[in-house]
C-alpha cells in the first residue's frame, strides 16, 4: 500500500502570511487541530510546514503574544517532514516512529500537497482493517441458515474418499 492511497486529502491550509488568529479561525470552523502552510506559487500548493493547535497554544498564548500580530509562518519548524505519494506505507510509518513525527505531508513527484498522514489516520486505518479480519473470522447468520437449511453446499472434505480418487485421476 502506498501513502498516496491512504492520506487524508482533506487538508486545510492556509498562506504563509496568514495570522495566528485566522489559523484558529480555520481549525475551529473545519472541526480540525492541524493546518498546513502551503506556498501557491505557481498554481501549486507546496507544503512549507504545519501548525497545529498545540502550536498555538504553546507557542502563542503561553508566551502571550498577540495572535494578530503573528503569522503562521513565525511557527514553523526548519524541518517539514514530507513524503512521496508513492512511498511505502510500512516504511513511511516506521520514518514517523523514529524521527517522532505525529503527522506527515504527502507530496507528489512536483513537491505539491497530496494530503497529510496522521497517526489519528493511521490509527483509525488499522482499526478498520482488524475489524474487517475480525469479521472474516466471524461467520455471517445468513450464511449459518442456509448451510444449516442445505441451501448451501457444504465445504469440501478433501479427506473424502471421492476427493483422493480424484487426485490419483488427475
Amino acid at each position: 500500500m502506498r501513502v498516496g492511497e491512504c492520506c487524508n486529502r482533506s487538508v486545510v491550509v492556509c498562506d504563509r502570511r496568514a495570522s495566528i488568529h485566522d489559523a484558529a479561525r480555520m481549525m475551529r470552523q473545519f472541526n480540525n487541530g492541524t493546518v498546513v502552510v502551503v506556498d501557491r506559487a505557481g498554481g501549486g500548493k507546496r507544503p512549507l510546514g504545519i501548525v497545529t493547535d498545540r502550536d498555538l497554544v504553546f507557542e502563542v498564548l503561553a508566551r502571550q503574544h498577540d495572535p494578530e500580530q503573528m503569522c503562521v509562518e513565525q511557527l514553523l519548524a526548519d524541518e517539514l517532514p514530507t513524503a512521496q505519494a508513492d512511498d511505502g506505507f510500512w516504511e513511511t510509518l516506521e520514518r514517523m516512529r523514529t524521527r517522532g513525527f505525529r503527522r506527515i505531508a504527502v507530496v507528489d513527484r512536483n513537491g505539491d500537497l497530496v494530503g497529510l498522514l496522521a497517526i489519528d489516520d493511521v490509527l483509525d486505518l488499522l482499526s478498520d482493517a482488524q475489524r474487517r479480519v475480525v469479521e472474516l473470522a466471524r461467520p455471517s447468520p445468513a450464511a449459518e441458515r442456509s448451510y444449516l437449511s442445505g441451501a448451501a453446499r457444504p465445504p469440501p472434505n478433501f479427506f473424502s474418499p471421492g476427493v483422493a480418487e480424484w487426485a490419483r485421476v488427475a
